[in-house]
């Protein structure tokens, strides 16, 4: 795939766009259960090793692929693969390009109300590129993203965290567990009105497994969470607990499981 796709990213850079978009819509895997992440990955990895030298042009190529961000493109579609290539590129030459991040972040912030869940998820992957680059200042603003963003960008902010390889210092860790108190905390004060609606329909959703994620982490600190959640009586809540118990990754942790089972009044995870 890189034997193709170099040549067709050296073409776009010079001004010659359109071979490379209908490269990118004939390998999306779309309409399809799965688009080619694999197709992502490497075209942001291009682009972000030609920044340092090119990046007027790798910002118009970027510009080029999220041109359609304005309007919502239909779900599951070459359309929509092609958004999300240039939504994770931002984020992945933004890592390398220390202007362009602020740029990079109120569009990510935009993005993350899209009715689209893919993009929704490529702004999650596109803040994991930022992560590692700018750790503290990315962190920081995903934690502000939790605590005072609307329910999609919460989502946002607790997916970004949610991903084992990038959890690999005390503050990352700790940071990603805060993310997780204070979104539960904003699902438990959630109106029944509010829990009807889409967007805190995929907030739940998303909770179901960055919790779990989180805790495998930091195992004391976050079953302590957990257990403090248990005790709110809260339906919802109670929910993402019991999905985040059945994920595989908890089964290290059986004393700790076995008891908070035990206290949602529900069996042991085989």
């Amino acid at each position: 795939m890189q034997n193709t796709l170099s040549p067709l990213v050296e073409r776009a850079l010079m001004g010659n766009r359109r071979p490379l978009e209908f490269y990118l819509r004939e390998h999306s895997h779309l309409p399809g259960p799965r688009a080619n992440l694999g197709l992502v990955n490497d075209l942001c990895h291009l682009l972000a090793v030609l920044t340092p030298v090119q990046p007027d042009n790798v910002h118009m190529v970027l510009n080029y692929l999220v041109r359609d961000h304005y309007k919502e493109v239909e779900c599951n579609t070459p359309a929509e693969f092609v958004l999300l290539c240039g939504l994770v590129g931002f984020g992945a030459c933004a890592a390398v390009r220390l202007e362009w991040r602020g740029e990079t972040v109120e569009f990510l912030d935009r993005c993350a109300s899209s009715g689209s869940w893919r993009i929704r998820e490529g702004v999650a992957m596109a803040f994991q590129r930022l992560l590692p680059a700018a750790p503290r200042e990315t962190l920081s603003h995903l934690h502000q993203l939790a605590s005072t963003g609307h329910y999609l960008q919460q989502r946002a902010a607790i997916a970004a965290v949610a991903e084992p390889a990038l959890l690999n210092t005390p503050d990352m860790v700790s940071g990603a567990l805060g993310m997780q108190r204070v979104v539960l905390e904003h699902l438990h004060q959630a109106t029944a009105a509010e829990r009807k609606r889409e967007d805190v329909r995929a907030l739940r959703k998303t909770l179901g497994y960055t919790l779990s994620v989180v805790t495998a982490a930091t195992p004391e600190e976050g079953f302590a969470l957990m257990r403090e959640c248990a005790t709110w009586g809260d339906a919802d809540v109670l929910w993402v607990l019991r999905e985040n118990l059945k994920k595989r990754r908890m089964a290290k942790f059986p004393e700790h499981v076995d008891g908070l089972a035990r206290l949602l009044n529900m069996p042991p995870p085989a």
